[in-house]
Parts: structure tokens; C-alpha cells; sequence
């Protein structure tokens, strides 16, 4: 395990109010995984509502050229781009979730 120094180690209990050092990092760790995929549901949200649909059924689309824009287009590989990087976060961080039995998220 490493180590960290003494301050940080108080700065760490002092700014989480947690009990001890591994109180504050569950603490940090917990509000990192619910601030990163509030983010990342926003941005998916944002792609459904624009293109009305889901990202599976984007790329189904995309690949039949049932996207009434050019497939090709700068923006619509764009939104892709973005949209699959997104998708991609969203299940590593889940999975992150379920793998820490504390972990409440809230949104």
C-alpha cells in the first residue's frame, strides 16, 4: 500500500469530516464514481434527445445509412465519437460501483 505523507493524510480526514484515512479515501472515491457519471448520464441524455434514440440503435443506423445526415459528416462522427466514449465510461464506472459495496449514488 503506499504511503502518504501525515498533512495530506489530515487535510484528507479534515476536508471528508471522515473518521479515519480510509473513511476519507471511500468518501473521495464514492463522490468521484457519483460526480463522474452524473456527467456522463447528462452527456447520454443529451445524444438521445438530439438524435432520439439510443446509442445502439445509432450505430445501427449509422452502418444501414438510415441517419437522415451524411454518416460522414464531421459532426455526425463527432456526436459518435463522443457518444460511444461516453457509453464506454458510463460501464467502467457502473462497474466500479458494483464492485464497491458502499457506494450510493444519487441522481
Amino acid at each position: 500500500m503506499p504511503a502518504i505523507s501525515p498533512k495530506l493524510g489530515e487535510l484528507l480526514i479534515k476536508t471528508t469530516k471522515a473518521k479515519d484515512i480510509d473513511n476519507a479515501f471511500q468518501n473521495i472515491f464514492t463522490e468521484y464514481l457519483e460526480l463522474k457519471l452524473k456527467t456522463l448520464y447528462e452527456i447520454v441524455e443529451r445524444f438521445q434527445s438530439k438524435w432520439g434514440m439510443d446509442f445502439e440503435e445509432f450505430k445501427k443506423r449509422l452502418k444501414s445509412g438510415a441517419v437522415k445526415k451524411d454518416a460522414y459528416a464531421f459532426d455526425v462522427e463527432q456526436d459518435f465519437w463522443q457518444w460511444e466514449e461516453a457509453e464506454t465510461l458510463k460501464k467502467h464506472y457502473e462497474e466500479s460501483r458494483r464492485e464497491s459495496p458502499s457506494f450510493q449514488v444519487h441522481f
